[in-house]
């Protein structure tokens, strides 16, 4: 089980990689939403803000009311964020499990294609 500090080290590379990420800017420019996220084995939660396209926030627990809720294993998103796991294949198995409009599912899954093309 990993611990918000293993996290939220996950979610800082992240940022940066998508924030820096063109390809991926560019084609979420119109997109701003705020996530909830949910760790299925601790209690752990947190909240990324998405601000046309751009990571802007990510923060311990959930604030605000979200566009979307995604749950997980807390092994799960910290292997996701590094890099280390395609989420589309979590996704399907069911160990991933996302609320939100069927828009916002299909841009999650956009994302996962530029970020993750080989894994």
């Amino acid at each position: 089980m990993a611990t918000w500090g293993e996290l939220e080290e996950a979610l800082a590379d992240y940022t940066v990689q998508c924030n820096a990420n063109e390809r991926l800017r560019k084609m979420q420019r119109d997109w701003s939403r705020r996530l909830h996220f949910s760790c299925v084995d601790s209690d752990v939660t947190f909240t990324m803000v998405v601000d046309h396209g751009e990571i802007v926030e990510v923060s311990e627990g959930h604030d605000g009311v979200p566009d979307i809720g995604v749950s997980a294993s807390s092994e799960v998103f910290c292997d996701m964020f590094w890099g280390d796991l395609n989420p589309v294949s979590k996704y399907l198995a069911g160990e991933i499990k996302v609320q939100g409009s069927q828009e916002d599912v299909m841009r999650l899954d956009a994302i996962s294609a530029i970020i993750w093309p080989d894994t």
